[in-house]
């Protein structure tokens, strides 16, 4: 027991890694000046947790020692996976709904409309929450080509695609093969010139072209790109459909997997 807290394992060399923004310094110096208060033997993994809890930006930490001084210490990073618009101040938040307040918003990031900035350190409930979940799941290569997510009656989330279609999710369930449907109808092209994109059932992927009498895309010819579901055996049908303004228009609908 006294060898285990003695100088002689004691850490001398701290090396961190992983930390980025303007944090970075602060982080790293909060890590060191807590590590080298333990030893090689003895890593209170706690401590060091608590020494970035006023980081958001940090996840987590892991930590590797090296007999008898050193100790790697890797920082895990939230990613941010939009911003909360609240009158053009924007705020980065974490798949977990947490504030990175320190993070610098970038223009790529979707951004979530709210009316009133939220309290406390993490988003947790209310349709931010939900639009929140939705990016989540969303496909990583697909998150920079939507602008923003919001809650639209009567569709629920609705996610507005860059220079595309809106998509239709309505509420907060089955968000994977959703997104599966909706990324499949985005993919073929005939979804050029789509205005919307339904996938509240996600078996049943309509695409609407609003106004303009054209018709839009077959999802049953395009694969949706994952090893657990295919926009396969598609089979379409012409109708009427509302884009969300009252302007009717044409609308397909595609069955997704049978």
């Amino acid at each position: 027991m006294w060898f285990r807290d003695s100088p002689l394992v004691s850490v001398q060399q701290v090396t961190v890694s992983g930390q980025s923004g303007a944090d970075a310094g602060q982080i790293r110096a909060a890590l060191e000046s807590a590590a080298r208060t333990m030893s090689t033997l003895d890593v209170q993994l706690g401590r060091l947790r608590r020494a970035v809890a006023p980081y958001p930006v940090v996840k987590d930490i892991r930590v590797t020692t090296h007999f008898p001084h050193g100790m790697d210490i890797d920082v895990i990073e939230n990613v941010a996976v939009g911003a909360l618009d609240v009158g053009g101040q924007k705020v980065a938040v974490a798949p977990d709904g947490t504030l990175m307040h320190d993070v610098t918003v970038s223009p790529s990031l979707p951004t979530i409309p709210v009316s009133v900035a939220p309290s406390g350190t993490r988003v947790t409930s209310g349709p931010a929450a939900a639009a929140i979940k939705l990016l989540s799941a969303a496909p990583r290569e697909l998150l920079p080509r939507i602008s923003q997510v919001m809650t639209v009656a009567p569709h629920g989330l609705v996610a507005q695609i860059r220079g595309g279609p809106s998509i239709y999710f309505g509420d907060a369930t089955e968000l994977s093969q959703k997104w599966i449907a909706a990324s499949a109808v985005l993919a073929d092209p005939g979804s050029a010139g789509a205005v919307y994109i339904d996938v509240t059932d996600p078996q049943r992927a309509a695409a609407g072209s609003g106004g303009d009498g054209q018709s839009t895309a077959d999802a049953g010819s395009t694969s949706a790109g994952s090893a657990t579901s295919s926009a396969a055996g598609a089979t379409t049908s012409a109708g009427t459909s509302t884009d969300g303004t009252g302007t009717s228009g044409a609308a397909s609908t595609a069955t997704i997997g049978g």
